[in-house]
């Protein structure tokens, strides 16, 4: 399709527009692009974190500040969008996250009304991700380059590498399909998030000042059969030996003999 400008184009899904409003629906559009791209991950969500200022700058330079904040208030109001400021480092940063409510939009949309198809600037067909919802991604010249490295990963897989790479100083890939079938064959197995993250930082504490032993902070070790169940037993040790160890005694000689 030949553009009328060479310029990245923002997507309108005319079935959307007519349930949620025109303005609501352009801004859903690119925020379910921006969640596929974003590696803000808390609680099993891709979030996206701006100001309202950063949604004008950034996304929609033809809307006042205003029009944006009465926009997403209106979402949030319909339960179309999730906002969230606890992610914050700090508790005077009132930044919000925001991602959609899936379940939420298409119970108002019927699933069956989204299901389009966009098409890229170089002739490209690119259906839907089915994961989060049936949003197309918008037509813009990232989509090439991120569509194969964000939008089908695992969100499971994702949470366990991010949170290996930030501990362990790595930059794994949770892409790769050796550690994504490692990831998973734990999660079949019944472990949960919080015991992946309680083998590394136990074996973080223990390997990331030895030369030697940092190389083993990696995913075809920590997560290996065998090794996954012994180190997270090893996490159970201590914590066993921490709650039994005798508590230190001192001898009191002010109080002189009775």
């Amino acid at each position: 399709m030949k553009l009328l400008i060479n310029e990245a184009p923002l997507q309108i899904i005319r079935s959307l527009a007519l349930k949620v409003g025109l303005n609501e629906a352009i801004l859903l559009q690119q925020l379910h692009f921006r969640s596929q791209i974003s590696l803000n991950i808390r609680d099993g969500h891709k979030w996206v974190y701006k100001t309202y200022e950063e949604w004008k700058n950034e996304e929609f330079p033809f809307w006042s500040v205003d029009t944006i904040k009465r926009t997403i208030i209106k979402l949030e109001k319909k339960s179309l969008i999730v906002s969230a400021s606890h992610y914050n480092r700090m508790k005077m940063d009132k930044t919000k996250w925001y991602r959609i409510d899936y379940v939420a939009l298409h119970a108002l949309t019927m699933q069956n009304a989204l299901t389009s198809v966009a098409n890229s600037a170089e002739g490209e067909t690119q259906i839907a991700p089915p994961r989060e919802g049936n949003l197309p991604l918008p037509i813009t010249k990232e989509v090439k380059s991120i569509k194969n490295i964000y939008v089908e990963q695992d969100l499971d897989v994702v949470s366990v590498i991010q949170y290996l790479n930030e501990k362990a100083q790595k930059h794994f890939k949770a892409s790769s399909k050796p550690t994504e079938r490692l990831v998973k064959a734990r999660y079949r197995e019944g472990y949960k998030l919080e015991e992946f993250k309680k083998v590394i930082d136990w074996k973080v504490k223990e390997w990331l000042n030895d030369a030697h032993w940092k190389r083993y902070l990696r995913p075809s070790t920590l997560f290996n059969a065998t090794n996954f169940e012994n180190y997270l037993e090893e996490t159970r040790d201590k914590k066993t030996a921490e709650n039994s160890s005798p508590k230190s005694f001192e001898l009191d000689f002010s109080k002189g003999e009775e």
